[in-house]
């Protein structure tokens, strides 16, 4: 298996730091941890996190992922909106910003000027929205708060001012959700941040120009599985029902999509994994045990080769939240820095059926 990058961390470690995303990126932009994204300007950003996933209604599988990855954007010109690639949310941009490699957006490093871009679950807005008023950083000056109409309806903007390093901060953060059919389930922070020295060239005019011109896209999900750092090779029926930038990509079966309870696969990379074998079995029971199954009982567990790679699987059963019998399977592949998790879970009463084709996919997985 191909070296994922970061340092091997200890099994333990790695699972408690398991957090919901969207607490993750409620820390980098707004409230007392506001600090993480702008002092990525002098390193590489912090991690997302890890991720939470809902499916269906009964049915639902969970796995936390986390990926240290550099993002490489595409921006169109002219007038047109500028997406980075995976993001429903796009804007016109100003001025001389160009793709950052250090965090979802864009940045003008001559003026040291950045444009912070976050898609986020449409669940996220309240809680952003409740932080806007109660969580700003004590040394966020002469904040303001205001509608803000844009070209996809009305969002939320905040501005203000901040002293870093001697130098007069002014920053836009910027907060919408999308409505209606096109787009669902999406949530968006955008934040500016621009030096009073640059202040000519992004005036709050400019900004707030740019700011208007937000517009969102359905997930564009070829887009989205060519930054992953694995590739599928027979998916076995399943399709593609969602990408996470962190790394995560959730299938479902595809004969029936009307099934409230169909079979679910959640392939994802995690950074660390334990470095002695022998801590192996422990670190896979430690993430099954993470799964939001009622009732869990763990049927079988052992050390195997996958794909040429060392690798763990355990076979678990459960309950959904309805209370109906379902099954797991969980695969971990360990390589360099990282491990691949396969999960696959769905009603027990077509295990015979699910398994086959669960480990179809497993086997057509390939690290880049």
């Amino acid at each position: 298996m191909a070296h994922i990058g970061g340092h091997p961390e200890a099994a333990s470690q790695s699972v408690t730091k398991s957090r919901d995303q969207v607490h993750r990126a409620l820390g980098m932009v707004i409230g007392p941890l506001l600090h993480r994204i702008w002092t990525a300007r002098e390193g590489p950003a912090a991690d997302v996190g890890k991720a939470f996933v809902t499916m269906a209604h009964r049915l639902i599988a969970c796995l936390f992922a986390a990926w240290a990855w550099s993002l490489t954007f595409v921006a169109t010109a002219g007038s047109e909106p500028a997406y980075p690639p995976g993001s429903r949310v796009g804007l016109e941009l100003p001025g001389d910003l160009k793709p950052s490699t250090r965090f979802p957006g864009f940045e003008d490093t001559e003026n040291k000027v950045l444009v912070a871009i976050l898609d986020l679950p449409a669940s996220a807005y309240f809680e952003l929205e409740t932080a806007a008023f109660t969580k700003l950083p004590q040394d966020f000056k002469q904040a303001k708060r205001e509608s803000f109409p844009f070209e996809s309806g009305i969002g939320f903007l905040i501005t203000g001012i901040v002293q870093k390093d001697g130098t007069t901060l002014h920053r836009w953060s910027f907060l919408a959700q999308a409505v209606g059919n096109t787009v669902r389930d999406l949530t968006t922070l955008i934040t500016v941040e621009v030096p009073e020295s640059a202040l000519s060239v992004y005036s709050d005019a400019v900004v707030r120009k740019a700011l208007t011109s937000v517009t969102f896209r359905p997930a564009p999900i070829k887009e989205q599985l060519s930054l992953l750092p694995f590739r599928f090779g027979d998916l076995a029926g399943f399709e593609v029902v969602q990408v996470i930038p962190t790394g995560t990509v959730v299938l479902a079966d595809n004969a029936d999509q009307n099934a409230i309870n169909r079979p679910v696969i959640i392939v994802s990379i995690g950074r660390g994994g334990p470095a002695d074998s022998s801590d192996r079995g422990r670190f896979a029971r430690d993430l099954v045990a993470t799964a939001p199954v009622r009732e869990l009982s763990i049927k079988s567990a052992e050390a195997m080769r996958i794909n040429n790679a060392a690798g763990h699987e355990i076979r678990a059963e459960g309950k959904d939240p309805a209370g109906q019998p379902l099954s797991l399977v969980q695969w971990l592949r360990f390589g360099s820095g990282g491990y691949l998790r396969i999960v696959g879970v769905g009603p027990s009463g077509e295990w015979n059926q699910m398994f086959g084709r669960f480990r179809a996919v497993r086997d057509g997985i390939d690290v880049r």
